[in-house]
């Protein structure tokens, strides 16, 4: 007897020593409960569309903070089921739990821990993760306080919130992106599972790292729900068997990473290291269903015009070693270098012959190709094919798969494309596509890529010379100059299509394109005044030439300058300056900065309306009967307006244009200059990418009649200005032995 009281004294003088040396040594010592009693998350810059759908998101944790209020109520019952499920009932330290969790260890059952939530929100805020009795001793004094300072439910939401469950995701809201590509509260019972069962091991047992380990984690938390009544045995049995998609990358509502970044530099700038960290939500002025169709109308117009200029073979070989584990890694390695692009999907050869081709991606499954699938690349099938084209064993392709699950094999484009659309009333940004991979290339080619406009700068050409007593129904000669001309020539232009037809209309003209008679007006209204009726539109003296080259887009412009400048005719007159970002917001939605938008007004104005109407009328000819006409049959339109641009040797393809309130601009070509290729024009690169973005862009957009305004009237044939009418102005070019004079208008 005295032997067991000596003991007990023995372990009390022990319990009240650790006591003494944790109140008097450790807690002194413990860090203030700031962290959690004014908890801010390191949430991410989030970027949105108008309409709300995520396009970018920055920051090095992916976490959405939930409010636990909104946390969706079977997050919260998996959770707890195998987290903590006395959590409402115990003080911080839950001595029932532990003892349970010792008995099923004994027995063989659910290895449960005995860490209450609190406990892992004090060791996950204030600890490190070592295994020491100073650090379970901090633990137990920051759970007690942490218990006395918050409520159950504020502990539970800084839980849920900040625990971190692997591929970069903090909190429940952040891993639900992430693994299942869906908001929290649209995820079912299995999928809430499987996140409940990450904590154990998030960098392990995530359902991307390994998710067999993932889904027998789910089992458990299931499992254990049962158990606990949380749900019924159908119920378990559904989730059990339910088929779980795991995304395992962020994926966004809308493609639009080239906007994404642009609008994170101009937040970065503001805020600096502070916009990765404090939620910051930035709202653009795109719409998604615009973004969605000139994203897709982008990639497969490169796509077409790569596949119509044939297959290049591999993009790379390498030698596949005979034993499986080798030939796995060798397989990994080079697939790591060679990474998708979007659903063009890197592979490499297993097999290879004339009619079938079997290879290995990236995610380890194996497909087959044949039939129509191999038409594409069938010169590098063949047993003569070069070695550089040749599809052998060991070849890095790329695949795609159809709608009807039929793989093909395809490649990348060498090409780039871009497009960018404004509303014409405002300036915001409706759509914008730098280029065909923002991955591949960063580089934004609608905001930085200065090219030649080549026929697309006519129009502003026109417009000048409306201002000099030209009209649509001007007859002009389209001859070459040598031929209307005894001098010698240092420069004799021709039309592209090397076809002439005499005197025809300016309207005429522009609609077919006609180089000579460009040059002819140009070199009648004086470059001099041209130049300087650029400014009116946004461009710089600087950046064209003081030559009659001017005419035919031999100076430089960006599509985002392009597609300002036609707006001034698709508005009536305006300028506008584009617009990207309408509101940024802090973590509560607090408006941090609004920048509204307003429609043009007069002080606005950079052309008279007169000059926009006429100019407008010519440009709808394009698409009516000439350059463009695919552009109205395809799109069922009639008030389509715009302007093909083909450069010398068809290094550059543009067409710009407009209808209703949208005006736009698509390009194509190569970022090392060079021609596209002797069959290819404006009308065949760039306007298909027009077409079908601006029929998503249009869709419920009625048609627009213009009324004339005053000033104008249709006499003659065609529209003029009055001061034109009797005789007045230019009424034809190049049709005399000497050009006429260039005619001024009357004093107004």
């Amino acid at each position: 007897m005295k032997w067991l009281l000596g003991l007990g004294a023995l372990a009390g003088t022990a319990v009240l020593g650790v006591a003494g040396y944790t109140f008097l040594v450790l807690a002194p010592g413990l860090p203030d409960l700031d962290a959690v009693t004014d908890y801010r998350p390191k949430i991410p810059l989030r970027i949105y569309t108008a309409d709300n759908a995520l396009i970018g998101e920055f920051g090095e944790e992916h976490r959405e903070f939930v409010a636990i209020k909104d946390m969706p109520k079977v997050m919260k019952d998996a959770l707890l089921s195998t987290e903590d499920a006395r959590f409402y009932e115990h003080n911080g330290v839950d001595f029932i739990g532990a003892g349970r969790a010792v008995l099923a260890d004994l027995r063989g059952g659910f290895h449960q821990g005995a860490s209450t939530i609190t406990m892992q929100v004090a060791r996950n805020f204030f600890l490190s993760q070592e295994k020491t009795v100073n650090r379970k001793l901090k633990e137990l004094l920051l759970t007690s306080r942490i218990e006395s300072a918050l409520s159950k439910d504020q502990i539970l939401e800084l839980y849920m919130n900040q625990i971190y469950l692997g591929q970069r995701s903090h909190g429940f809201a952040g891993a639900a992106r992430t693994y299942f590509n869906k908001s929290l509260k649209d995820v079912t019972l299995a999928e809430a599972a499987m996140l409940a069962g990450i904590p154990k091991n998030p960098v392990r047992h995530n359902p991307v790292a390994n998710f067999q380990k993932a889904k027998q984690r789910q089992e458990v938390v299931l499992k254990l729900m049962l158990t606990r009544g949380v749900i019924t045995e159908n119920q378990y049995d559904q989730a059990v068997h339910e088929k779980i998609t795991v995304t395992g990358k962020q994926i966004f509502d809308s493609r639009a990473d080239y906007v994404a970044e642009m609008v994170r530099q101009k937040v970065v700038e503001e805020y600096k290291e502070q916009a990765y960290t404090s939620g910051i939500r930035v709202y653009t002025t795109l719409l998604k269903a615009d973004q969605d169709a000139a994203y897709e109308a982008v990639r497969k117009n490169v796509m077409a015009y790569d596949q119509r200029h044939g297959y290049r073979g591999p993009e790379a070989f390498i030698q596949l070693p005979s034993d499986s584990e080798e030939r796995d890694d060798a397989i990994d390695d080079v697939l790591k270098k060679h990474p998708s692009s979007d659903t063009l999907l890197a592979a490499v050869v297993t097999e290879a012959s004339p009619r079938k081709v079997i290879a290995e991606l990236a995610s380890g499954e194996t497909v087959t190709i044949d039939g129509d699938g191999l038409r594409f690349a069938s010169a590098g099938l063949q047993a003569k094919a070069a070695s550089a084209l040749k599809i052998v064993p060991g070849a890095v392709i790329r695949v795609i798969k159809d709608s009807k699950n039929r793989w093909s094999i395809t490649q990348l484009p060498e090409v780039e494309g871009a497009y960018v659309a404004l509303n014409a009333d405002d300036g915001t940004v409706r759509a914008l596509v730098g280029g065909f991979d923002f991955n591949r290339k960063k580089f934004n080619h609608v905001t930085s890529g200065w090219r030649q406009p080549g026929s697309s700068m006519k129009p502003f050409i026109y417009s000048a010379a409306l201002e000099k007593g030209f009209s649509p129904a001007t007859q002009i000669n389209d001859v070459q100059l040598s031929q209307t001309t005894d001098e010698v020539l240092k420069w004799d232009p021709r039309n592209d299509d090397g076809k002439y037809e005499g005197p025809v209309s300016m309207r005429y003209a522009l609609a077919h394109s006609k180089n000579v008679v460009s040059v002819r007006i140009l070199q009648a209204i004086g470059v001099q005044h041209a130049l300087d009726w650029l400014q009116h539109f946004g461009f710089s003296k600087d950046k064209h030439p003081a030559n009659l080259t001017l005419t035919l887009g031999t100076g430089a412009v960006t599509p985002m300058q392009l597609a300002g400048a036609y707006a001034v005719f698709a508005n009536g007159g305006y300028q506008v300056s584009p617009q990207l970002i309408t509101k940024i917001t802090d973590a509560k939605g607090q408006v941090l900065k609004s920048v509204p938008v307003t429609k043009v007004d007069e002080s606005a104005r950079v052309i008279d309306a007169r000059n926009a109407f006429i100019t407008d009328s010519m440009l709808r000819e394009v698409t009516r009967s000439g350059t463009a006409a695919s552009a109205s049959s395809k799109l069922g339109r009639a008030d389509l307006a715009g302007k093909t641009g083909t450069t010398s040797d068809a290094v550059d393809g543009w067409f710009a244009g407009y209808a209703a309130n949208v005006v736009a601009v698509a390009w194509m070509g190569y970022d090392d200059p060079k021609s596209l290729g002797g069959r290819e024009f404006g009308a065949t690169l760039a306007l298909p990418i027009w077409i079908d973005s601006m029929r998503a862009a249009l869709a419920g957009k009625p048609q627009i009649v213009r009324a004339a305004p005053e000033g104008v009237s249709n006499a003659e044939g065609d529209w003029m200005y009055q001061e034109w009418l009797n005789g007045g102005g230019v009424r034809q070019l190049g049709l005399e032995e000497a050009p006429p004079a260039v005619i001024t208008p009357p004093a107004q």
